[in-house]
């Protein structure tokens, strides 16, 4: 266990970049809190702890979280040294739970109110913090040269709107929603698909593939969803096992984090 004061981290969000970060810190030896949505509106599912909302309990890469339903299960559960999921999108909590760190890994694009009076240490990933002024760090969470940098005045590169490129294809491997409506899925993640391939009908609309590949990511069948939401993610690497597993980018953003709690509390001594 690390030598500190508080190693408790809430985390808001519980996607898949959140559970990356929060499995390096549960290995590092903090008590991971982490809060979500009712509907979690998670593409990769299948390594995301948001899972555990819908599930009971979700395990990723060998580490295991569960839902919480009331203050007490929270503690239980980190005797157990296992990661509490609670459906808390306010972060209402810390009104009991004073962590000594809070970590924003909604990747909202934008702060859902997130304040540096939330905990000793606070950090923000992505674009709607400024460093400084809402929380102490924010971290750089678009792909390329600067991903997982570490800002302490200023903000993260403003959203484009385009994805990161992988083997070429940026917007091409993204799903998005065709209509308003409830998501029927035809395929699921991890099954090959192939472009113009129907993935999914959003009422009746069809989801339709860009590209050929494997589908790594796809939300979660009968969710309501609105014309342009992110629904689906086709990788064209086509390798089965990276739908499973945590990416590289969640990996990076995890170190990121954890150099900055290392780096913040070093200084708090």
């Amino acid at each position: 266990m690390l030598r500190i004061a508080n190693n408790k981290v809430v985390i808001r969000g519980a996607g898949d970049l959140a559970t990356g970060i929060a499995c390096r810190l549960h290995r590092s030896g903090f008590k991971v809190l982490m809060l979500e949505l009712e509907k979690p509106l998670v593409i990769r599912r299948t390594v995301a702890f948001a899972s555990a909302v819908w599930e009971k309990e979700y395990t990723v890469e060998g580490i295991k979280a569960v839902k919480a339903e009331q203050i007490e299960d929270i503690y239980h559960i980190w005797e157990k040294e296992v990661i509490p999921v609670m459906v808390d999108p306010e972060a209402r909590i810390l009104n009991f739970i004073k962590p000594g760190i809070l970590v924003d890994a909604i990747l909202a694009k934008k702060n859902l109110g997130t304040s540096r009076k939330m905990a000793p240490i606070t950090i923000g990933l992505g674009p709607g913090f400024e460093a400084g002024v809402d929380v102490d760090v924010v971290i750089e969470t678009k792909r390329g040269h600067n991903l997982g940098r570490l800002i302490f005045q200023g903000r993260a590169e403003e959203n484009t709107g385009i994805p990161g490129e992988v083997m070429g294809y940026a917007r091409e491997r993204v799903l998005y929603a065709p209509a308003d409506g409830v998501i029927h899925n035809i395929l699921d993640i991890g099954e090959k698909v192939q472009k113009g391939q129907t993935i999914a009908y959003v009422d009746k609309e069809p989801v339709i593939a860009s590209i050929d590949g494997v589908l790594r990511g796809l939300i979660r069948n009968e969710t309501q969803v609105s014309k342009g939401l992110k629904i689906g993610d086709i990788d064209p690497r086509g390798v089965k096992e990276y739908c499973f597993t945590i990416s590289d980018k969640a990996r990076a953003l995890g170190g990121s984090v954890l150099e900055a709690i290392l780096f913040l509390r070093e200084k708090l001594d």
